[in-house]
């Protein structure tokens, strides 16, 4: 990959994400994710990359220059108070938006609440 607009089309599909449901993530329009991939801009402001970078958890390096790894990796999650079942989930929601954070914690609450009964 060549240019700053395959690699982020390339981590866009990655994660499974259309160009408007990153622009949403990042606040931004369609257009400016479009015109990036495009290649019509040739240096995307820092501010557009950073969230870029944070919704698609890549690294700007990467991104702008094509150096270094693509991914950033999860950070581990080491609780000795917490099981290993209780890290793996943990690990896997750090990675959802808030209001699928909110969803999930909104559903365990309902699913202890039940069992007590």
């Amino acid at each position: 990959m060549n240019s700053v607009g395959s690699r982020l089309k390339e981590a866009r599909k990655l994660r499974h994400l259309s160009q408007d449901a990153l622009a949403e993530k990042i606040g931004a329009s369609r257009g400016v994710i479009t015109n990036i991939e495009h290649n019509k801009v040739l240096e995307p402001q820092a501010m557009v990359v950073n969230a870029i970078c944070h919704a698609l958890k890549i690294h700007p390096q990467w991104l702008l220059e094509g150096q270094g790894p693509m991914e950033i990796e999860k950070e581990p999650v080491n609780d000795p108070n917490k099981t290993e079942i209780t890290q793996e989930i943990s690990a896997w929601v750090q990675d959802l938006p808030a209001n699928d954070q909110l969803y999930i914690l909104e559903t365990i609450k309902a699913y202890v609440a039940h069992r007590k009964q």
